[in-house]
């Protein structure tokens, strides 16, 4: 696992179908891609052997085709599907379609984090056992 951050941006006109985000932002514990479909573009009928993709609609309606059934996802909706269900992903409508896809495979951690309450603090604790921060004073906010 690549040490520090890396940043990426969603692409509004990527010269891809398929933007490789895993890649960009040196990921290596899950698949994270953006797909744009423009109108009537669909992608291909696949399965995966061994990870579990959840699909994140961020723009237009998504025409899933689950074993050759069709749900219908909007803006803000999620939906996950297991390994080894083939799915086909379908722009119907008249605008794109831009989506995120996250897939893994294997055992999910859990919750391993460790809160702080203050950036001096070198001992931490469990973040449901650490109380929610006060909210911003007015005078540092934006906007």
């Amino acid at each position: 696992m690549e040490q520090g951050t890396a940043t990426a941006r969603l692409q509004d006109e990527p010269e891809d179908r398929f933007v490789r985000l895993r890649a960009e932002l040196g990921v290596s514990s899950f698949g994270l891609n953006q797909i744009v479909l423009r109108p009537g573009q669909r992608g291909r009928i696949h399965r995966h052997e061994h990870q579990e993709e959840v699909y994140l609609v961020l723009e237009g309606t998504l025409s899933l085709l689950i074993e050759g059934e069709e749900t219908t996802l909007e803006r803000g909706q999620l939906i996950r599907v297991a390994p080894d269900v083939r799915r086909q992903l379908v722009n119907r409508g008249p605008g794109r379609l831009s989506l995120l896809a996250f897939g893994a495979a294997g055992r999910h951690e859990g919750r391993d984090g460790v809160a702080y309450a203050d950036w001096g603090a070198t001992e931490g604790a469990p973040p449901a056992e650490m109380p929610l921060p006060d909210d911003l004073p007015e005078a540092e906010r934006r906007g």
